[in-house]
């Protein structure tokens, strides 16, 4: 049994890496179709009446680790100079006012329909406001350098700030200037602990001989979030900030500190750090969507009770999408498509705690909304493939 449930994750990793290698050219996400093997390898353990345990436990572990392993990912592909600061503030500001309008108006559609508070409506909203960087990240590496990067800020800015107000929803009973102030507190304490950590894991990197040096950077990395999260603190933020420094090591020169990190040296122990978070964020990816798919029920995709509200959240989040991207003057095509609801969304909505859980939000509409907009992220991306190669 144990040889065939290795043999079993071996081949099912490996059908990944294929997706993986396809996914930029064939523009399908690897997320569809991941989560369609998962599901078929639930319905041959059903047909074959193989017994296995129940992976439910597993899925937010995998997903915390993916979620930070991603932002890392992304954070230290970012180049952060003079030159781009307008595409920071477009991508933040994009995201933050995209997300906070489309979680109001879908709190006050819940509210409406459901009759439930404004604040347990919001915290049930913003699981469908944040861009997932999980999918959106890979699918546009043959996109132009520029719009890349943008998708890469904006979702991995979406799912810092996503989590961010999550937390301040589900942590305070009450909202009010006491709130913002404690709010603004911890800001301010996981930007200093950030700074210090990142000098700490810098000199680590740059220091350690051992043959094993990166494995323990990384551990340390999740065992500060996790820590961060025991106290409430935004530890996305600590990720961001470590990414960023550590991968434009070389925009900080001027800095004295910085110096005696001897940043040649500390540049190539940097990209090998790189590619083994590049390669872990893959692997615990994978896991995650073949997990999940592996627990969804047929009936709950094909649930009539909730498509009518899936296809209004995904009328709704590309509305807003359009709004944003003629506001911030980018290009509709091939930006508006990419807005896929993910890995964050699932982990927030699992997190709801069973008091501010509403029933107008359950399991088969957060798949739907998942499964629709990786679809028309496919749709759009296709198209635009198909217009590239006649405009050449």
């Amino acid at each position: 049994m144990t040889i065939a449930i290795t043999i079993t994750f071996c081949i099912l990793l490996l059908i990944a890496y294929i997706f993986d290698l396809t996914s930029s050219k064939t523009k399908v996400p690897s997320v569809i179709l991941l989560l369609l093997l998962g599901w078929a390898v639930k319905q041959l353990t059903v047909f074959l009446h193989i017994k296995l345990p129940n992976f439910s436990a597993v899925l937010p572990v995998l997903g915390t680790i993916g979620l930070i392993l991603i932002v890392l990912e992304g954070s230290l592909e970012l180049e952060f100079n003079k030159s781009k600061l307008g595409l920071i503030k477009k991508s933040f500001l994009g995201a933050l006012l995209s997300m906070l309008a489309l979680a109001f108006i879908l709190a006050f559609a819940f509210r409406y329909f459901g009759n439930f508070g404004l604040k347990d409506s919001l915290t049930n909203a913003i699981p469908f406001c944040v861009i997932s960087s999980a999918i959106a990240i890979p699918s546009v590496r043959n996109l132009s350098k520029k719009y890349k990067e943008f998708v890469i800020y904006e979702s991995s800015l979406s799912d810092i700030l996503g989590v961010l107000i999550f937390n301040f929803l589900t942590l305070n009973e009450i909202i009010n200037a006491h709130s913002f102030w404690i709010f603004s507190l911890q800001l301010l304490i996981i930007t200093i602990v950030s700074f210090i950590a990142t000098i700490g894991l810098s000199f680590l990197l740059n220091k350690i001989e051992h043959h094993i040096k990166f494995v323990p950077i990384i551990l340390l990395v999740v065992l500060i979030y996790e820590v961060s999260k025991i106290y409430h603190l935004p530890g996305l933020i600590f990720i961001l900030l470590f990414g960023l420094s550590i991968g434009n090591i070389n925009e900080l020169k001027q800095f004295k500190w910085i110096k005696k990190l001897k940043p040649e040296e500390l540049n190539k122990e940097v990209n090998k750090f790189k590619e083994l978070t590049i390669e872990g964020a893959f692997l615990v990816r994978a896991l995650f969507f073949l997990l999940f798919g592996y627990l969804i029920e047929t009936t709950e995709v094909l649930n009539t009770d909730t498509l009518l509200w899936a296809l209004l959240i995904v009328v709704l989040i590309f509305i807003f999408r359009v709004i944003q991207l003629k506001l911030s003057k980018l290009p509709l095509n091939p930006l508006l498509f990419v807005a896929p609801r993910g890995l964050i969304t699932i982990l927030l909505f699992i997190s709801i705690v069973p008091a501010q859980t509403i029933s107008l939000v359950n399991r088969p509409l957060i798949i739907q909304v998942i499964i629709l907009t990786a679809l028309i992220m496919m749709i759009g991306l296709m198209t635009n493939k198909v217009k590239t190669e006649q405009e050449n």
